[in-house]
């Protein structure tokens, strides 16, 4: 049997607390954890047990614009008609922007890349809408394209999984070291 004061003594102390509202997470940035390479058959950093690294080539950002040209100009007769249009060409230049580099950044060992991890790593993909195939635990091509589209927008534009990335998906656990 509650008893009523009982009751509403617990009522009132509950409308006392404030409810706890976690925070969202903030946006990783995948960027910050890259090295540049000075070439790209430079060795990734020195890892000691457990700290493994990935390189990868990010690929050239390429501008193109066209802009029309005049061949030959309009022709007018004296009462100044149109008695030949003007004749254009479209000319195309492509100017690169950034280009390629190769970088080295953190990544899950190669031992913790097992079926159960990859499986993982496709559920957290498929909830987030970038991996729409069944989870088979497979590290294969729809695989490292959905972690290539879920990277880039952090700055990462690679199919290998960072540990950043792996991070910003809940998967891993951050190292206190790096916090």
């Amino acid at each position: 049997m509650i008893r009523p004061l009982a009751f509403c003594s617990a009522l009132m102390l509950a409308a006392c607390q404030q409810a706890y509202t976690p925070e969202a997470p903030t946006t990783a940035n995948l960027a910050a954890g890259l090295i540049r390479a000075k070439s790209p058959d430079a060795p990734p950093p020195k890892g000691g047990p457990g700290k493994c690294w990935a390189t990868d080539i990010t690929p050239a950002v390429i501008e193109t614009t066209s802009e029309q040209v005049i061949v030959t100009p309009e022709q007018r007769d004296a009462t100044g008609r149109v008695i030949a249009p003007a004749s254009y060409r479209s000319d195309t230049h492509q100017k690169i922007i950034k280009d390629r580099q190769a970088v080295h950044f953190r990544t899950p060992c190669p031992e913790a890349m097992t079926v159960d991890f990859i499986a993982t790593l496709q559920r957290a993909l498929k909830a987030r809408g970038y991996y729409l195939l069944p989870v088979n635990g497979a590290l294969d091509a729809p695989t490292r394209d959905a972690i290539r589209r879920f990277q880039e927008p952090l700055g990462l534009d690679s199919p290998v999984i960072s540990l950043g990335g792996a991070r910003a998906l809940g998967i891993v656990a951050a190292d206190l070291e790096d916090l």
